[in-house]
């Protein structure tokens, strides 16, 4: 299925694809980067279209995900699934309350499933963090999460010899 949908967005164009993909919850960089290389698109190209991609919806989603979420509850067909998705994040909260913003840097920096800008948003609506704080924070870890995903995909010693 995965490979379908980057078939799919393949259409609009390699950086436009890899800008889409980045863009999406739960693939975001983590799986921007490596179809980037797959690609064979130069890396630094695909560091900079993934880490804007993955940024572009966090704002957004750390100002709207509380109202929406509200909402949603107040409909039957959607109370449960938003109630659980809430649990998960809040279960994941604890670390991130616990250091603050350096834990919500963290947590989103560490690229496993389950973490990530999309994550570490909904996390930081739900703790009611300032736009102000987490945004910067999330930003942080997407650059570390990013360089590690970089560095795994193409290589640490093939990064050093283009850039020296």
């Amino acid at each position: 299925m995965l490979e379908q949908i980057f078939e799919f967005f393949l259409g609009a164009g390699r950086e436009a694809a890899l800008f889409i993909i980045s863009m999406i919850p739960l693939i975001e960089l983590r799986g921007s980067i490596p179809f980037g290389a797959a690609l064979g698109m130069p890396w630094y190209m695909v560091f900079l279209i993934s880490v804007i991609g993955n940024l572009l919806p966090i704002p957004f989603l750390i100002l709207f995900v509380r109202p929406v979420f509200a909402w949603l509850k107040r409909r039957s067909l959607f109370s449960g699934i938003v109630a659980r998705l809430e649990n998960k994040l809040i279960s994941k909260a604890s670390k991130v309350t616990q250091y603050e913003v350096i834990g919500l840097t963290l947590f989103v920096a560490i690229p496993l499933p389950g973490t990530g800008a999309w994550s570490g948003a909904g996390i930081a609506a739900l703790l009611g963090m300032r736009l102000r704080h987490a945004l910067p924070s999330i930003a942080a870890g997407v650059l570390i999460a990013g360089c590690i995903m970089t560095a795994a995909s193409y290589g640490v010693a093939s990064i050093f010899s283009a850039v020296a």
